[in-house]
């Protein structure tokens, strides 16, 4: 398993590659020269956003201050740094807060850790033949942001999300720049 710890995460932003309605979402965390870059979902991202601002709302309002504010982390509007790869695509996400580190804690990885059990070199018996490794690839990456950094975090990802394609005031789908086949309005062009 490969954990990739940020302890004192340089950036961590969401950002996308791509035209409204084909990006692709990706989460990057730097740390002096490592990078890491994973992919994921809009609404993982959407998500992760709300969650994010629920937990400081609830645990941390006063720390949690608005990007550009005093106090606050600064607003970072910078794309994605380049040239980079999807290190893997995320399949669970984490959300904890550490209340003795006063840190929000979001971990990311690419299999579901509940279903791991014990992380030693554990075999599955073949169907046709020898054992075969439980699994292929066991990342994780896991980010302490303080509360300030958490929302800056959170209103940059928010932004990100609301910068697709407008959604359609009939049916809610989004709509392209053609138009789409509207359900509601019995499959006309909208």
């Amino acid at each position: 398993m490969t954990l990739h710890d940020f302890e004192a995460v340089e950036r961590f932003v969401a950002g996308t590659v791509g035209p409204a309605g084909q990006r692709a979402f990706y989460l990057q965390a730097r740390d002096g020269a490592r990078l890491v870059t994973v992919g994921l979902e809009k609404q993982q991202v959407a998500v992760l956003a709300e969650r994010i601002n629920d937990v400081l709302d609830q645990l941390a309002p006063l720390e949690a201050v608005e990007p550009g504010q005093p106090g606050g982390a600064p607003e970072d509007a910078a794309p994605l740094e380049t040239p980079f790869d999807e290190d893997w695509r995320v399949q669970t996400l984490a959300l904890s807060w550490d209340d003795d580190g006063r840190v929000i804690i979001i971990e990311c990885h690419d299999h579901d850790p509940d279903e791991l059990g014990d992380l030693g070199d554990e075999e599955e018996p073949g169907v046709d033949g020898p054992a075969q490794p439980a699994l292929l690839a066991r990342n994780s990456m896991r980010v302490r942001l303080d509360p300030a950094a958490a929302r800056a975090f959170a209103r940059r990802s928010e932004a990100l999300v609301a910068a697709g394609r407008p959604p359609c005031p009939f049916c809610g789908g989004p709509l392209d720049a053609s138009g789409h086949i509207c359900p509601r309005a019995n499959g006309y062009k909208r």
